[in-house]
């Protein structure tokens, strides 16, 4: 009776092992750039200066949000905007092309599940296709003709209208299935009580896919968020989003690893609280239609 007992202690043992190993590789690197965005850069490269005890301070934070702080900061003698800017355009850029994509995504899926036309199938199938491409793959034709036809280089539309292009296939393909799973006899229901199709859609359908709107959502402001290679290309000077900023900062003579980092943990900090704002919709949404036993 003893060896199954051993036997599941041992299993137990290496079970949490491999989870503390695992919990310390994804919060090693956060928790290093954290304590790193801290440092003074005499201290980061100061080998004798511990990782973790050394004098704190909050300069490379008010480097970076010098020109959107309400003060001045003392320890900051010359205030460059760029990191600031960026950080603001990574906002803008995500919010809007999440907006735009779910909104034209949502109304897509929805007439690809519920009309029947020639082709639904293979247009349903080609935009799950359309999302395999690497968005390396894409950026010399985008350039080219954002650049020599539509003069959408250097704006905020040009990064907007590819990154809804990019996401649009995913979300359409994604929110397919949450409507497939809306009943058909609630919007029958709908229209004999004489609603239209647009009452239908947003007061009907719409309220019951909202755990997959919110899932949409969370995938769309990720990628527009993380992005690089297409923002580089297409993005000026003004326009770069935070991403790009970071390593156009990375210099051959001149590297600032408290500000870099810094940077990287406000650019951490917005995805997280979307993610958390749309995880409350799929919980809610889950559970709208619970019944208590």
């Amino acid at each position: 009776m003893a060896a199954p007992n051993h036997q599941t202690a041992s299993g137990n043992a290496v079970f949490y092992g491999v989870m503390i190993l695992l919990v310390m590789m994804a919060l090693g690197p956060i928790i290093l750039m954290l304590t790193t965005s801290f440092k003074a850069n005499i201290d980061i490269m100061d080998d004798n200066v511990s990782s973790f005890f050394f004098t704190p301070t909050i300069k490379n934070y008010e480097q970076v949000l010098c020109n959107v702080l309400w003060y001045d900061p003392a320890s900051v003698d010359f205030c460059d905007p760029t990191f600031g800017r960026a950080l603001g355009n990574s906002i803008f850029i995500a919010l809007i092309s999440t907006a735009i994509t779910l909104v034209i995504g949502c109304m897509a899926a929805y007439s690809l599940v519920r009309f029947r036309f020639m082709g639904r199938g293979t247009v349903s199938m080609t935009t799950l296709l359309m999302r395999m491409v690497p968005p390396a793959v894409l950026l010399v034709p985008v350039f080219g003709i954002w650049t020599f036809q539509f003069g959408l280089d250097s704006s905020y539309s040009g990064i907007i209208l590819i990154y809804v292009a990019m996401n649009l296939p995913f979300v359409i393909w994604i929110l397919q299935s949450f409507i497939v799973q809306v009943p058909i006899q609630l919007e029958e229901a709908a229209r004999m009580d004489g609603a239209n199709p647009f009452q239908v859609f947003f007061l009907v359908v719409l309220p019951i896919i909202k755990p997959g709107l919110a899932a949409a959502a969370i995938f769309t402001f990720r990628i527009a968020w993380n992005e690089f290679l297409l923002a580089n290309a297409l993005a000026g000077r003004n326009e770069r989003t935070v991403p790009v900023t970071i390593v156009n900062s990375i210099t051959e003579f001149n590297i600032d690893w408290g500000v870099i980092m810094a940077t990287g943990m406000l650019l951490a900090i917005p995805p997280v609280i979307f993610t958390f704002i749309a995880s409350k919709q799929i919980i809610t949404g889950m559970t709208a239609g619970a019944v208590k036993g």
